[in-house]
């Protein structure tokens, strides 16, 4: 069951105080020190070792019922370590870019201290996560066994989605990062998280809807990084230092990889791509030590002691069954591959996976889970998904993108899943709904849409929104943002846009609508085709022109076509036992 307990959460044994010393110093290759806590048993020896490194003050993750406690409770050292360039570590702070090395050389560094049996895992979530796999793809000999969670497969869907520039950065930024920034630089500006957030309430409507992007002055002393970012387009090779695509056979560790359906949209993707690459980099292995666990969870509720928290993703909730202990669920995936402990977890199924709306789990040894098939909607006139293909005269649905007048999330710093049937009155999108389902409906994985378009402009964005729509109007959205827009001048993924012609008709493919829902009897699918969904990424200006460089917009008349010739359609992973 990837040893994770149901109900209330599991509190660890007394056992006594561990060591903390504070403040040690680890060298990197280039000389720049970081600075780590490191905790060990009270007893006298050597031990396994876990590694946490953040860019988030390691303070914060050693209170008494945190991870870190727990794990040397149960035997382990673990190594606490400011991330380079923030709080107690020199350098300069450049996200991402220096974790693969100095991940490599701190799990080294630690494998060869006196109180360490020469055994490491890494544990952690988001940034926490990440730091991970860069480091796992330098192939440090010494690491074991990781957990990952809620993290990226690819740059191209993290810093961007679907060819967009993903303008949460700047959130992530201003609350997270600059305050520290400000205070190593003797910058002027909140240095405190808490005056960081009261800040970015003022201005957050002024730097999401600046433009161009180039004008976000604000961020240019704290975050250049930010502006480097934005001058690489998703598909330029310049991303290829933070690729994870291809480079599984790199990696020796045991993984578990974990995410939530309403994580940010690149986890769940990145926990399935990420598991079927180390499943098939390892071939024919007996146990391929890789594992996969998706809740209906939003970004970090995995970790919370709160179980109210865990069992609800927005204004949904999915009870006791959702909850589940996140320090003894990673903790035993590592007793099994760091200490070697026989404890079961090598004979368990590799796959778990929550049915939101049924609120239960499902389990396999396979992704997606055997007894899955593929069933295909196809659009149709008077807003319509059927299972039969179009006529001739299927003809198009129309509406106008106006970037001036975007589409909004009205619940855009609420994350989760929240009741989206106000959406559908707006006259700037299109609407396509299913029949009411006739039994039960299980769809689970990544379900994929093809949409047939046409436009006048140069430019668009096509936003494909998957909905369940209960018998009282209730429509539930069944994953974040990200996953689900396309640029169309990045169809195609390479390093250059290729602008449409007017109303020439092109395919715009979605491959990865990642969910796990069921759908009642007597509910719906709704899918939304929209041109923005403001203000979690940047806006199409529909000229041609970028937006990091332009603040001129023009409306665009978008066509969704299904007729026989041009057959838009959805193909949902149905899980039918």
């Amino acid at each position: 069951m990837i040893g994770f307990a149901l109900g209330a959460l599991v509190v660890a044994a007394a056992a006594p105080a561990p060591l903390v010393e504070r403040d040690v110093a680890v060298r990197m290759r280039d000389g720049v020190v970081l600075r780590a806590d490191v905790w060990r048993p009270a007893a006298s020896g050597r031990f396994p070792v876990l590694v946490y490194r953040t860019p988030y003050d390691r303070r914060g993750a050693q209170d008494a019922g945190s991870t870190v406690a727990r794990a040397a409770a149960r035997g382990y050292a673990v190594v606490v370590q400011d991330v380079r360039g923030r709080y107690g570590s020199q350098g300069e702070f450049d996200p991402y870019r220096n974790e693969g090395r100095d991940g490599y050389d701190t799990i080294e560094w630690a494998a060869a201290q006196p109180w360490s049996d020469g055994a490491v895992g890494t544990f952690g979530l988001s940034y926490p996560g990440a730091v991970q796999w860069l480091a796992a793809v330098e192939s440090p000999p010494h690491l074991r066994a990781m957990v990952p969670a809620m993290t990226f497969s690819t740059p191209r869907n993290f810093f961007y989605s679907g060819g967009v520039f993903d303008l949460s950065w700047t959130a992530w930024i201003w609350n997270s990062i600059a305050p520290d920034a400000r205070a190593r630089r003797g910058l002027p500006g909140p240095r405190s998280g808490a005056e960081a957030r009261a800040e970015w309430e003022r201005i957050r409507d002024s730097v999401q809807r600046r433009l161009p992007l180039d004008a976000l002055d604000e961020f240019r002393a704290v975050a250049p990084y930010l502006f480097e970012w934005m001058r690489h387009a998703p598909g330029d090779p310049w991303w290829d230092w933070a690729e994870l695509r291809g480079r599984y056979g790199r990696v020796g560790a045991a993984v578990l990889n974990l995410s939530g359906w309403h994580d940010e949209a690149y986890g769940p993707e990145g926990a399935v791509t990420n598991f079927q690459g180390l499943r098939a980099a390892r071939g024919q292995e007996r146990d391929p030590r890789a594992k996969l666990l998706l809740g209906p969870w939003i970004h970090g509720s995995v970790t919370m002691q709160d179980v109210e928290a865990q069992s609800r993703s927005g204004d949904r909730t999915f009870g006791a069954a959702a909850v589940i202990d996140y320090a003894e669920t990673i903790l035993r995936f590592l007793d099994r591959y760091v200490r070697g402990l026989d404890n079961g977890v090598d004979r368990e199924p590799a796959v778990r996976a929550f049915l939101m709306g049924e609120n239960a789990w499902r389990e396999g040894d396979a992704w997606p889970l055997p007894g899955t098939v593929s069933r295909t909607l196809f659009l149709a006139g008077h807003g319509r998904l059927e299972a039969v293909a179009p006529g001739a005269a299927g003809g198009a649905s129309a509406f106008v993108s106006d970037p001036a007048r975007p589409v909004e999330d009205p619940y855009a710093t609420e994350p989760g899943a929240h009741d989206y049937r106000r959406l559908v009155e707006r006259e700037d999108l299109a609407v396509f709904e299913t029949d009411p389902f006739e039994a039960d409906t299980r769809v689970l994985g990544a379900a994929e849409a093809e949409l047939l378009v046409s436009t006048d402009a140069p430019d668009v964005d096509v936003w494909a929104k998957l909905f369940d729509v209960a018998p009282d109007g209730t429509a539930y959205n069944l994953m974040s943002p990200g996953l689900d827009v396309l640029r169309a001048s990045q169809r195609a993924g390479g390093a250059a846009r290729e602008l449409l012609r007017p109303s020439e008709v092109y395919a715009l493919r979605f491959p990865n609508l990642m969910t796990g829902n069921t759908f009642r009897k007597g509910h719906r699918l709704r899918l939304v085709v929209c041109g923005s969904f403001f203000p979690h990424f940047s806006r199409n200006l529909q000229t041609g022109a970028r937006e990091t460089s332009s603040a001129v917009t023009r409306p665009a008349r978008i066509q969704v076509h299904h007729s026989s010739r041009h057959a838009s359609r959805l193909v949902l992973p149905v899980l039918e036992r």
